[in-house]
């Protein structure tokens, strides 16, 4: 599953907001706490913030340190630092498609949006799911989530409104060739 959150404008950060556009409600904090048990897949600069996240107690990362994480990488070096990561330094399509075919707990992404990108486009992405939190970065707006992803049709599966205006959106993602129709 690709899990991303995002600002309405389809940024993944934005320059001086906070974690979260320190917009995180309790009940989404609770919603993000009851997820079921799976391996979170990330890229080695999605693995670097998160790991420093996590250092400093932000909010939402405090049960991340007992989940298993596989970090996909040719630049980092082990020994990662954050418990429970393995780090990956071969193709990653190759290793998704083999633990998809050997592991039956769930795997989902942490941001990562070239990680995302390329398992998208190699067909192994099952569920397709974002929480857009209700702001427009604009200017400050860094990390454009979808930027050279492929044309992709989205069947919505679930939907869910968090106060404070949180929308949290599920998908089955569709590659498509091309705009329908053309």
């Amino acid at each position: 599953m690709i899990d991303y959150i995002t600002s309405l404008d389809g940024y993944g950060a934005g320059e001086g907001w906070p974690g979260f556009w320190g917009m995180e409600s309790p009940e989404y904090l609770a919603w993000l706490g009851e997820q079921p048990e799976h391996t979170h897949l990330m890229g080695a600069t999605t693995y670097r913030l998160m790991s420093g996240f996590a250092e400093a107690g932000e909010p939402g990362t405090d049960g991340m340190a007992d989940l298993r994480k596989i970090v996909f990488s040719s630049t980092l070096t082990e020994p990662l630092t954050w418990p429970n990561t393995t780090l990956v330094a071969t193709d990653p399509v190759q290793a998704v498609r083999a633990m998809k075919a050997t592991e039956s707990v769930p795997m989902a992404t942490i941001g990562s949006r070239m990680l995302c990108r390329t398992l998208l486009s190699a067909g192994l992405v099952d569920r397709f799911r974002v929480v857009v939190f209700p702001v427009i970065t604009g200017r400050t707006g860094r990390e454009r989530i979808y930027d050279d992803y492929p044309d992709v049709a989205l069947d919505l599966t679930s939907s869910r409104t968090f106060e404070g205006g949180l929308q949290l959106l599920e998908y089955v993602p569709r590659l498509l060739d091309g705009p329908p129709g053309g």
